[in-house]
C-alpha cells in the first residue's frame, strides 16, 4: 500500500486541514497556558501530559530565538 502526502491531496479541504490542525494545536497550547492546565498529547502511542509551566518555558525560548 502506498500513501500520498496529505499536502498532495486532490481535495482542497484535505490539503487545508494541515494548517487548521496547526492552528488548533497552537490554540490548545495557549489555552493550557492561560488556564494553567496540562496539555495532553499522544506521543509514540502513549498519553503524555505537558504542564503549563513547560509550555510557557518553551514559548519563551521560541520567542527569544525569533527576536
Amino acid at each position: 500500500m502506498t500513501t500520498k502526502d496529505i499536502s498532495e491531496a486532490e481535495d482542497p479541504d484535505l490539503r487545508a486541514s494541515i494548517a487548521a490542525m496547526r492552528r488548533a494545536a497552537e490554540l490548545a497550547r495557549e489555552t493550557a497556558i492561560r488556564t494553567d492546565t496540562d496539555l495532553v498529547v499522544v506521543k509514540d502511542g502513549r498519553l503524555v501530559r505537558i504542564p503549563a509551566h513547560v509550555l510557557r518555558e518553551t514559548r519563551a525560548a521560541v520567542m527569544k530565538k525569533t527576536t
